[in-house]
């Protein structure tokens, strides 16, 4: 592209930066509540509430609380919230069955939440940390290392079990090789024609996790342990277009990058490189820095916030899964 431009003093770019409604007219981004998508996490009982310590503002609830959360979300015009399970020790197993009970937590949520408020998205999580012993996303052989073909397995009962619950987004995010495929192919041969799988395809073995494995009780169960033989390495740029062309042709409905902001160039790639919706997780430790900063008075809240979402729409992302969702959203309905 070339960009024409006349010489000082003809040119004065600010001329157009001078007000609002010249800044207005040429704003290249905008966000709207549409771009966001709510992470929750969701736990066991009746009026059930617990804080997550590592994130300011985010708990853990039972159902009865969620559909009230859900209920605010369709108000504020959010499309979709995503389920993370927060499970008891006592169910955790080596091989995670229980994330494949069909009366398990996260089936029982989505009934409900589709039974309520069936114009509402629901997207799961489709991994095995929160159910096996280890805190890994598969099953480990003796040596520590993760078998693919048995995770997958476990991973396409999984998502039949959310797909026949009815929720509308399945979102591996496993980083098994293939498992995307298998996933497509079984919704196919039950019918599940039309529910979505969201590939968390380049997903970064990245230590800004750690507020959200506390969040969903996996920390403890993996220890010193770490997921880089699946996850991959943050020094890699043109491995995550391998991963999602891959994804892509296995049948993927769109796209992840996880974490956001340390990895906007990868969003800006994929974008430019696939045209296809393409979305950016802005992960628990994300979250927890802008919010321990604000409240040592060190950044404004609402300002940091809100620039964040923009840096992922100017990046190219078309939809955000972020903490900050309802905030946001009240933030825009309020017209700030």
């Amino acid at each position: 592209m070339t960009i024409i431009t006349s010489a000082y003093p003809a040119a004065r770019p600010r001329r157009m930066r001078r007000d609002p409604f010249s800044r207005a007219m040429m704003r290249e981004n905008t966000i709207t509540s549409a771009d966001l998508i709510y992470p929750v996490f969701v736990l066991e009982g009746q009026n059930q509430r617990q804080q997550v310590a590592s994130m300011p503002g985010v708990e853990r609830v039972s159902l009865d609380l969620l559909l009230k959360v859900a209920e605010e979300c369709v108000a504020l015009g959010i499309p979709a919230m995503a389920l993370f399970p927060l499970v008891d020790q006592s169910v955790k197993t080596y091989d995670g069955i229980e994330a494949t009970n069909p009366d398990g937590l996260v089936p029982r949520v989505v009934r409900e939440l589709k039974k309520n408020f069936p114009e509402l998205g629901v997207i799961t999580d489709i991994a095995l940390d929160p159910y096996t012993t280890h805190g890994q996303d598969g099953l480990p052989d003796e040596n520590g290392y993760i078998v693919n073909e048995q995770t997958i397995e476990m991973l396409v009962k999984q998502a039949l079990t959310h797909a026949e619950a009815g929720v509308d987004i399945v979102a591996p995010s496993d980083m098994m090789d293939g498992r995307i495929g298998a996933i497509r192919n079984a919704f196919e041969a039950q019918g599940h024609i039309h529910t979505r799988i969201m590939a968390y395809s380049a997903k970064y073995a990245s230590a800004f996790y750690g507020p959200f494995r506390d969040a969903v009780g996996s920390s403890a169960n993996l220890g010193k342990a770490d997921k880089n033989t699946y996850q991959m390495d943050p020094a890699n740029s043109d491995e995550a277009l391998r991963e999602v062309a891959l994804d892509l042709a296995e049948g993927a409905d769109m796209v992840m990058v996880k974490p956001g902001m340390p990895y906007l160039d990868i969003v800006r790639r994929v974008k430019d490189e696939f045209k296809v919706p393409t979305f950016a997780y802005q992960v628990s430790g994300e979250y927890a820095m802008l919010k321990a900063a604000a409240q040592n008075g060190w950044l404004d809240h609402d300002k940091v916030m809100m620039e964040s979402m923009m840096a992922f729409k100017r990046a190219g992302a078309d939809g955000v899964l972020t903490y900050f969702a309802l905030d946001i959203a009240r933030k825009l309905k309020a017209g700030g």
